[in-house]
């Protein structure tokens, strides 16, 4: 009989259980003054190459270190480390997505009382990761110029969720190899999250890697008071 048979909802129970770990680790890291930034983006993004320019600019700042996260390989975070920025890898063994008690293995790993900000990169991704919250004081996504400018349209829960959007690989736009509408693109944008921070840049060429740098130092800075 149907009235027999009892529903259990798993996604519900481990992400309501993994939201009250996520609420408490953010309060120990504000305790402890470390910033905890979860970076997203889907493979190819430009996440490293992102981590790369921010920790350059920013050493002589912040004490810092970065969670790699992959299903494989631990490439990045060898160039993470080849940089001088502590790394750690996390592999995930199939998991898309980081949750905190993933988080949590990876920060016992790291002096995090002596360090200022610690990155997350996320797994390679644009639909687990923004259902799972990791902790973080702040969550960023990426979106490079060749995926176009329709991904709000497919994935609007990760641009919702969001306090910053880096676009990635603007010197395509200086190209014929793209019709990517930057004032369209920041319009669908808008119209989920009125209030997030929006920074196109090249990390490549480090073109606007400034404001970015200067928002993160201050929002790091605010935090950790």
């Amino acid at each position: 009989m149907k009235d027999a048979v009892k529903l259990i909802k798993v996604k519900e129970d481990i992400q309501a259980d993994n939201d009250l770990l996520a609420r408490r680790l953010r309060e120990s890291l504000r305790e402890r003054k470390t910033f905890l930034i979860n970076l997203m983006s889907s493979p190819g993004a430009g996440k490293t190459s992102l981590l790369l320019q921010t920790t350059t600019h920013l050493r002589d700042t912040f004490q810092m270190a970065v969670i790699e996260a992959d299903i494989d390989s631990s490439v990045d975070a060898e160039r993470i480390a080849d940089s001088g920025i502590t790394a750690i890898q996390l592999q995930t063994d199939g998991f898309c997505h980081l949750d905190v008690p993933m988080v949590q293995q990876g920060l016992r790993n790291l002096d995090v009382d002596s360090l200022d900000l610690i990155f997350i990169e996320n797994v390679g991704n644009l639909v687990c990761p923004a259902e799972f919250d990791t902790g973080a004081a702040l969550d960023v996504m990426i979106l490079s110029v060749p995926e176009g400018d329709d991904k709000p349209l497919k994935y609007p829960l990760m641009f919702s969720k969001c306090h910053a959007l880096i676009i990635n690989k603007t010197d395509y736009l200086e190209t014929p190899l793209t019709d990517f509408d930057l004032e369209l693109l920041e319009k669908r944008v808008r119209k989920l999250n009125k209030d997030i921070e929006i920074f196109p840049l090249s990390a490549r060429t480090g073109a606007g890697i400034k404001a970015w740098n200067n928002w993160l130092s201050r929002k790091v800075s605010e935090h950790n008071s």
